[in-house]
């Protein structure tokens, strides 16, 4: 009679404590959260919500989050290709480098970019900084001023001190999601099917297009929305690229904060309800795709 050996102790004892544990802290947390709300009756739950500077602040999270997920979803897929399919020096650093956002602070990651981006940043202020370069030099030769303080504004970031910066900091949290969803897949995927619709014919685009593409396909989309549901909870990159002004720079995080400074709990809560439904929304949605993948991948087999 054959001995099952258990790596850990006992179905029940286990099962209990991943349950135990979930609860405590996923549960547990999420419950408190939505009956905190319950303490703002129905009037004043909408009014929270359709406050015209939590309204813009959803609207930016929204949009910047989306747009930063599509941005992602076809450089994200660019990059995985490369790395899979094309050898060239340095390509393990180049892997491990995509993980960089993963370990790096938020907060390390937002001064970055706003040293950066904003106006008085490396990039933002280029043509700026280029004109007081040259200026100080001649200075220091005794010669005056060689070109006005605005002669290489050109130079300058056109979107610094825009919500642009705010999608640039989200794209680069997000990106790893988007590339460790699809690179798994690619480095499984036969090159001989590629072979066999080019001898069919078939160009590159094509075969792309109705080969490859597909079956990536729903790897690529979990990557798309696990980048956008990161980054509609972003904060910390995002306070310190963003001007952070209400009704046009606020994201909805930040207006959490606000209303906690304010000593306004319940309508903290009550913004973040929301968050936490769309966040939902998005896993399930992430599910459905991974059942539907399991369930083509089985009826293609």
């Amino acid at each position: 009679m054959a001995v099952t050996h258990r790596v850990v102790p006992g179905f029940r004892l286990t099962l209990g404590y991943t349950l135990f544990y979930l609860s405590l802290l996923v549960l547990l947390p999420l419950a408190g959260l939505v009956l905190k709300t319950f303490q703002l009756s129905w009037s004043q739950f909408v009014a929270t919500l359709t406050d015209p500077v939590v309204v813009a602040a959803f609207q930016l999270t929204f949009s910047a989050s989306a747009a930063a997920a599509i941005i992602n979803g076809v450089f994200g897929l660019i990059v995985a290709w490369v790395l899979v399919r094309e050898p060239f020096p340095g390509r393990r650093f180049f892997d491990a480098l995509i993980d960089f956002p993963f370990a790096l602070p938020t907060s390390v990651a937002g001064i970055t970019f706003s040293n950066l981006y904003l106006t008085d940043g490396w990039i933002g202020g280029f043509g700026d900084h280029t004109v007081a370069f040259l200026n100080g030099l001649a200075g220091h030769f005794g010669h005056p001023d060689l070109l006005p303080d605005s002669a290489l504004s050109w130079l300058d970031f056109p979107f610094s001190n825009t919500n642009i910066g705010i999608v640039i900091v989200l794209i680069f949290v997000g990106l790893p999601f988007v590339v460790r969803s699809v690179q798994p897949v690619l480095q499984e995927w036969d090159p001989e099917y590629e072979q066999a619709a080019y001898s069919l014919g078939a160009g590159g685009v094509l075969t792309f297009r109705r080969v490859i593409f597909p079956e990536i396909f729903p790897a690529w989309l979990s990557g798309v929305a696990l980048a956008f549901a990161r980054a509609i909870g972003e904060y910390g990159s995002v306070i310190f690229i963003a001007s952070n002004i209400p009704g046009k720079s606020q994201i909805v995080p930040l207006q959490i904060v606000t209303k906690l400074d304010e000593f306004e709990p319940a309508q903290a809560t009550a913004i973040g309800v929301v968050l936490l439904f769309f966040s939902l929304l998005i896993l399930l949605s992430i599910n459905g795709i991974e059942y539907w993948s399991r369930r083509r991948s089985l009826a293609a087999a």
